[in-house]
């Protein structure tokens, strides 16, 4: 009798067991309310484990060990940070699990979120499609056409096992001389409010039932997104990059707030904080902003990020207080840091600036929550490891012909003719012989621009894969049409050839962020004696190939048409597409074109408003075909 009774007593104690070992994997159950998998996951977590959730670290510091053993929450690949030289989609999926593999052996299984700056297309790796810029995007006033950019990017990047880009960029670039302005998508707040359209491309459409500022990602196909960065970092004094934005209220939340408004109703699952400051405050310290008006005004309810090493920028030189960096950072609102690289020291810090009570455990518990509500949305418990699944999307055809399409309808025609009554574009397939001429015209790295395989973009042809102007005009002639390269000819070799006419392709080199701020905005030598030499002797184009207006007052004159190609990524087709009438030109300036220098700042709507191209700017041709 006493073995019956024990018997059971013992059964009743093995199915307690089971349902306590069911209630305690509450938060791995999808089926359960997503507040419930948050709070019952938060119950468990040590505060180690909070503040690993909290840090991001470069892959090249980061490995399983790294990850299991301070519970890294996230990990980024930077620009130029590859698993190896070339890398195919299953080196990159190879590299991630292994990443996650570590995350998910710890004791909760956390797994990690893997972001990369994917920003003009999966613009990091090789033989992905290279999207137009943003400049160039704004250009075509379609939201459509950048939603299914959008989608496309989002495809390529899950190819490569990643889940999270550092996009869109949706800054008002009120300053060209600013050297992230390439990345804006306009000077005017709504065009930039109607490209954020790009979000549902990236994260998908939000459920008819969603609430305001809950972050949103949608199956195997899309990639958490990041607007950045947070706020006012177009308008900064000259230009200068990660300056000061010196502006009224009614200017910041006129001009460079709308687009978060979008941004936030499209269900945005992360924000980027700016390195730049709002009247003297540097925006990672700008608890106003971050907290009062970000999280509590707008509803936000994804996770903050900072910037790379923005943290350790608060302070001038950068890093020599990082205690104090710490504490302001996370105060106000912070919730995951891209440390990227001695994350030890920001965990012990972090650690011990809680344990102090300098920063209360309900900051932690708020940042840990918001990024725990991002994992959980993008379903990263139920599914952690990537596969080779998506990899044929990694620069497909059907990629590359959208890209080619956004080429297309970013160029703007600016000049058509000496004689308005006669028109030089479009050129006729059929010549004798024709000209190409300028550093642009055969070189992939100067068509993409900065932010492209590497953190500054490269040069050349032999770094990713593509088609350059020059070979795309090439493929678009007659075949009885000689096309003739010469990068920088003189004059009496111009004349000397009797051309049918000449394409002369010029603009600036590759460059990113500080490096790319310029006080004279002017295209790289030899461009200019290029344009003279050509352009003096013989009919000619001159496609501008830049991130912004550049200086081309003094260049108009002697020129028969002129084209802003901007930075056209991969495809250099949709550029011949239209010069040669296969497509009309029907993009429109999204920037003012300046005369001169001393003009600047100078944007649509202001008292002194004297352009050479005027905002909305930008003549129209009918394709050959209609």
């Amino acid at each position: 009798m006493r073995m019956s009774k024990m018997r059971v007593f013992l059964v009743f104690l093995c199915l307690w067991a089971v349902v306590a070992e069911a209630e305690i994997l509450k938060y791995k159950d999808p089926k359960q309310p997503l507040n419930a998998r948050i709070k019952d996951l938060m119950r468990r977590m040590t505060l180690e484990e909070k503040i690993g959730q909290m840090t991001q670290i470069e892959s090249k510091v980061a490995s399983p060990d790294v990850m299991k053993n301070y519970f890294i929450g996230s990990v980024l690949s930077g620009p130029g940070s590859v698993p190896v030289a070339k890398a195919s989609a299953s080196d990159w999926v190879n590299m991630v699990n292994g990443f996650q593999k570590g995350a998910v052996s710890t004791r909760l299984g956390i797994p990690m979120i893997h972001g990369i700056d994917a920003v003009h297309g999966h613009s990091n790796v090789y033989k992905a499609t290279i999207f137009p810029h943003n400049v160039g995007l704004g250009v075509t006033r379609d939201p459509q056409l950048i939603k299914r950019i959008g989608a496309a990017t989002a495809l390529e990047v899950r190819a490569t096992g990643i889940r999270y880009t550092f996009a869109p960029c949706i800054a008002v670039c009120r300053d060209p001389r600013w050297g992230r302005c390439f990345e804006s998508y306009s000077e005017d707040h709504k065009i930039v409010q109607s490209m954020t359209e790009i979000i549902p491309g990236l994260q998908g459409d939000l459920p008819a039932n969603s609430r305001k500022g809950i972050p949103f990602v949608a199956g195997k196909t899309k990639i958490a997104a990041c607007a950045k960065h947070f706020v006012g970092d177009g308008g900064t004094t000259r230009g200068i990059d990660e300056n000061n934005t010196v502006i009224d209220s009614k200017g910041l939340f006129g001009i460079h707030m709308p687009a978060y408004y979008d941004s936030i109703r499209r269900g945005v699952a992360t924000v980027m904080i700016s390195y730049s400051s709002w009247n003297g405050i540097k925006m990672h310290t700008n608890k106003f902003l971050i907290t009062g008006f970000l999280k509590n005004r707008l509803k936000f309810r994804g996770f903050v990020i900072s910037d790379w090493e923005g943290i350790d920028r608060i302070t001038s030189p950068p890093h020599a207080n990082y205690t104090y960096s710490v504490q302001a950072g996370v105060l106000a609102g912070i919730d995951m840091v891209m440390v990227p690289k001695n994350y030890t020291e920001f965990i012990n810090t972090l650690t011990l600036l809680v344990k102090s009570n300098v920063i209360p455990m309900s900051r932690i518990d708020d940042a840990v929550r918001r990024i725990l509500r991002v994992k959980f949305v993008m379903g990263l418990f139920e599914d952690p490891l990537a596969d080779l699944s998506l990899a044929k999307h990694l620069g497909s055809q059907e990629h590359r012909e959208l890209a080619r399409e956004a080429v297309r309808k970013s160029l703007v025609l600016l000049k058509n003719g000496k004689d308005p009554k006669k028109p030089f574009l479009p050129l006729l397939k059929k010549s004798r012989k024709i000209l190409v001429a300028g550093t642009h015209a055969d070189n992939l790295g100067f068509q993409c621009g900065g932010w492209t395989i590497e953190w500054q973009g490269f040069r050349g042809n032999n770094i990713t894969a593509g088609t350059t102007i020059l070979a795309a005009i090439k493929k678009a002639v007659d075949p009885s049409t000689q096309v003739v390269f010469s990068e920088n000819p003189g004059s009496s070799f111009v004349k000397g050839e009797e051309f049918s006419h000449a394409i002369v392709v010029v603009g600036e080199l590759p460059y990113a962020d500080k490096a790319g701020d310029s006080t004279n905005l002017t295209i790289a030598e030899p461009g200019p004696s290029t344009i003279r030499s050509v352009c003096g002797s013989t009919k000619c184009v001159v496609v501008v190939v830049s991130g912004r207006p550049v200086v081309m007052e003094p260049y108009v004159r002697r020129i028969d048409a002129l084209v802003a190609a901007w930075l056209p990524g991969t495809e250099g087709e949709g550029v011949a597409d239209v010069l040669f009438g296969d497509y009309g030109f029907s993009g429109k300036l999204a920037r003012s074109w300046f005369k001169s220098v001393d003009q600047l700042p100078m944007n649509v709507g202001d008292e002194h408003y004297d352009p050479l191209f005027a905002f909305g700017f930008g003549l129209t041709t009918q394709s050959r075909h209609v």
